[in-house]
């Protein structure tokens, strides 16, 4: 904060014509810093000086307070200073930054009359600078040469002298005003026609030709004193086109600096973005952009360094296509099909192409094969940039994913650090000299991953992997020995950062599947899921948090479709009662098996049979009995806690629904006081453990004494399964089990059964 007093100081030389020009700049940046100021007196009116006006504006448009009239002040004058005729030696260069921020600020500020004034202007800045190159200016110096050369044309990039007007890829070694001009319009060109463009639009009738005949004069030529004669939108866009075809016409040539190379493809993309938004706010144009654009991509399309200009082409075929009734199929298919699978190491060009396909999602709900067939290479860009790119692909993902993709992309999501670590290996074998790109001996087993890229018994698993197009009948488990054989690059830096976005979209893969999931493919994700928990790439860290969305996710589907636990009885079986699983996969074991215990009834499924409630409750006891079983302090293994009171409770709870069954479930029960105090078993188990073990036996036991509260409490009428009756996985017990408990025993104990 400073004084009052110097802040007027401050204001009164930023105004001063005695000011050098230095520290007037100076001055303004300090007012800058130090805004909001509300000892501000500053006031753009009567400024006539385009350098001040300049600085004073740059003060007054950082304001936050009332910026809106300040902006509306600013753009006020600074448009009138531009209708006169500026004084000798005021340049209009410096005002153009004051009304770009003008329009970036409140464009709504400048009146139609106003904005038409500017569009007159700048459609001659573009068009009508000098294409001679300036005057150096005189050092001043003791060997300065009073008779200065006559300063040359101007040039095109590769050297030959330019012959038609000048652009921002002219070149030469001094510039005149309005060829600075000529630059500082094109760069706001792209604002102010979508600002202003589009009001006032005159629009041709239909069906006269008076559109094709336009097109056809324009072409051949437009003479410039017809030209203006057009209302001043219509002559900006006139001259804004013709800048753009002149700038594509320039990107043609060879640059002599590279400098200039890397400048001509960012106004090619310019330029057709410009051309894209006048062709939507005047229709006559689309004729002649189109047969210019498809020339320009088939002269661009081979070359990589040019794939950012493939996305704004697309854009405008997407944008016009049916307008010009034309086929614009080969420019998709090239771009979706061949720009992720040799650039997707690019990170400026993934992130544009991603959110182009933001931008344009109604393609992948649309039918067109082209789209809807080239998800899998989109993953590309995601395995290799996957920290940037994660926000992006949170929007994206719900448009890919409907019942056709859902099971392919499942897979992609699951694999997405393998398909890094085959791009990794796949960039590295192109790097590689020809000489040893040869393809390796069928005999030979290859001896790193370099080898197993070209070796046949590979050479297909990374093909499927890197594929381009979706393929939903091959089978992932095709994958598996490559898995494995990549496995040394688990560590890699890259890898490791894919693998955690992973969770991130499994989360959103099964929010959006949910919506739309009919019966048979909710069936199809279950079986899926259990099957893919042991097919996972190594990475700890990654499979852990994979389980544990996972098991959410399994819980989530059988809320939705109950059923599925009766009609997926096999599968389930089969995964419950493999002990391994319980150290392998905890998480998804134990919600597995309480998802069981919760819809393995009546209830929700009238086809659950006594029998099938028989069938899994011998499963489940026998892998409780498995893993209870008192074993020799040595080999006693140790097995999660939460397992093991889940198979508890839905053991008691198909007790309680099949009754015939309660006295096993109580004689078991009554065993675990004997199983918590092995000596075995506490050298392995935490006090805690034990003792919450211990707690769940005893709230079991004590409810199966009462098999017909057993059954209310653990078989709820569906209308009230959602209540505080029913806890998720990690709770002890239902509410009622406690009242009961307390019920029968007032003092905490446990009474052998």
């Amino acid at each position: 904060r400073l004084d009052g007093k110097f802040v007027e100081l401050l204001q009164t030389v930023l105004c001063s014509s005695k000011s050098p020009e230095q520290i007037q700049v100076l001055c303004a940046a300090i007012l800058r810093e130090m805004s909001p100021c509300n000892d501000l007196i500053l006031s753009c009116d009567g400024i006539q000086d385009t350098k001040l006006l300049s600085l004073v504006s740059s003060v007054l448009l950082a304001q936050v307070n009332d910026l809106k009239a300040a902006v509306s002040a600013v753009g006020q004058h600074t448009v009138k200073v531009l209708e006169r005729r500026l004084p000798e030696g005021q340049s209009a260069q410096y005002l153009l930054p004051i009304l770009s921020n003008v329009i970036s600020l409140s464009p709504e500020s400048l009146t139609e009359e106003q904005t038409d004034v500017i569009s007159r202007k700048m459609a001659d800045w573009l068009r009508y600078a000098s294409i001679q190159q300036g005057v150096a200016q005189p050092s001043g110096g003791f060997f300065s040469n009073p008779r200065t050369r006559q300063p040359g044309p101007v040039t095109e990039v590769d050297g030959a002298i330019a012959t038609d007007f000048f652009t921002v890829l002219s070149v030469g070694q001094h510039y005149t005003q309005d060829q600075w001009l000529n630059v500082q319009a094109f760069s706001m060109l792209r604002s102010w026609l979508l600002c202003y463009g589009g009001e006032g639009l005159k629009t041709p009738d239909s069906g006269d030709g008076s559109e094709m005949d336009r097109s056809v004069v324009f072409v051949v030529s437009t003479p410039s004193t017809s030209s203006r004669l057009l209302p001043p939108k219509d002559r900006l866009r006139e001259k804004a086109f013709e800048y753009c075809q002149r700038l594509i016409e320039q990107s043609n040539r060879r640059p002599l600096r590279k400098d200039d190379g890397d400048l001509q493809k960012a106004c090619l993309i310019e330029a057709v973005t410009i051309m894209d938004i006048i062709c939507k706010q005047d229709s006559s144009y689309v004729y002649r952009a189109v047969s210019f654009l498809k020339i320009l991509h088939s002269r661009i399309s081979g070359d990589a360094s040019y794939a950012r200009a493939l996305l704004p082409i697309a854009q405008f075929f997407l944008n016009h296509s049916k307008t010009a009734a034309v086929d614009s199929d080969a420019i998709y298919r090239h771009l979706f099909t061949e720009i992720p699978a040799q650039l997707f190491h690019n990170p400026s060009l993934a992130f544009e192409f991603v959110q182009f396909c933001n931008d344009n999602t109604q393609l992948f709900t649309e039918t067109s094969s082209i789209f809807r067939q080239s998800f899998p290479n989109l993953f590309k860009f995601l395995a290799w940039n996957s920290p940037p790119l994660i926000s992006e692909f949170v929007d994206l993902l719900p448009f890919l994913l409907d019942a056709g993709t859902a099971v392919e992309i499942f897979h992609l999501l699951l694999d997405l650090p393998c398909l890094t670590a085959a791009l990794d290996i796949q960039l590295r074998s192109t790097a590689l000299p020809t000489s040893e790109r040869a393809a390796c001996d069928p005999a030979v087993k290859p001896a790193t991953c370099l080898e197993a890229f070209r070796h046949p018994l590979y050479k297909t698993m990374f093909q499927y992997l890197l594929r381009t197009r979706s393929a939903p009948e091959d089978a992932p488990e095709r994958l598996i020995p490559l898995r494995q054989l990549l496995g040394s690059l688990a560590s890699s830096p890259r890898v490791v950062q894919c693998a955690e976005t992973v969770p991130v979209l499994l989360e959103l893969f099964f929010r959006v599947v949910a919506e739309f999931a009919d019966g048979p493919l909710r069936n199809q994700l279950v079986v899926l899921l259990l099957q893919r928990s042991d097919q996972l790439y190594e990475i700890p860290a990654f499979k852990e948090e994979v389980f544990r969305v996972l098991s959410s996710q399994l819980v989530m589907l059988c809320s939705l479709c109950p059923a599925l636990i009766v009609e997926l009885s096999k599968e389930i079986l089969e995964f419950s009662g493999t002990v391994s699983n319980i150290q392998n996969k905890e998480a998804i074991f134990s919600h597995l098996v309480w998802a069981i215990g919760e819809y393995m009834s009546v209830s929700y499924d009238k086809r659950c049979t006594v029998e099938q409630i028989n069938r899994f409750f011998e499963t489940l006891e026998a892998v409780l009995f498995e893993i209870t079983q008192l074993r020799p302090l040595a080999s006693t293994p140790s097995y999660a806690p939460r397992a093991i009171c889940v198979l508890m409770a839905t053991l008691t709870k198909l007790a309680a629904r099949s009754q015939d069954l309660i006295p096993r479930v109580s004689m078991f029960l009554s065993k675990m006081r004997t199983f918590v105090q092995s000596p075995a078993v506490t050298s392995v188990y935490c006090e805690e453990d034990l003792e919450e073990i211990l707690i769940r036996a005893t709230e079991l036991m004590n409810l199966l004494k009462m098999p017909s509260v057993a059954q209310f409490v653990f078989t709820p009428p569906v209308d009230v399964a959602s209540t505080r009756f029913q806890r998720g996985v990690n709770d002890s017990l239902p509410f009622a089990l406690r009242i009961v408990t307390r019920l029968l025993e007032p003092a905490p104990g446990f009474v052998p059964g």
